[in-house]
């Protein structure tokens, strides 16, 4: 089994996942299957993939599974957007909006640089 533990964006990753699951959950006990489903794969498809490009067969592969990340991380604000405007919905904590941003910068800065290098 491969150490991810001194991969800064691998554990983030791992981390938040493990938050965004906790959330999905707490939207599922309202019986809000649908919304539960799309955050619980939009978060967790996060670190799936970055996870995944740590083996990428080529720099092109690494960067594409990045690019699956950055798209995600956008389709998963999307979701708690709603969440955080619909009176039906959980609110989602500041916190889980602050950790989400940071991800989307550092893989904005790796594909960046991955592109340059």
């Amino acid at each position: 089994m491969r150490n991810d533990k001194d991969n800064l964006i691998v554990k983030l990753t791992f981390e938040f996942a493990l938050e965004i699951i906790s959330f999905s959950e707490e939207i599922r006990k309202t019986n809000r299957f649908e919304m539960a489903s799309q955050i619980f794969r939009s978060g967790t498809s996060i670190g799936a993939n970055i996870r995944e490009a740590q083996n990428a067969e080529s720099k092109a592969d690494f960067i594409h599974k990045f690019k699956i990340s950055a798209k995600e991380t956008d389709e998963l604000l999307f979701w708690l957007e709603l969440c955080q405007n619909s009176e039906f919905y959980p609110n989602p904590n500041e916190e889980l909006f602050k950790k989400l941003q940071s991800i989307n910068l550092i893989i904005s800065k790796i594909i960046s640089s991955s592109k340059k290098g």
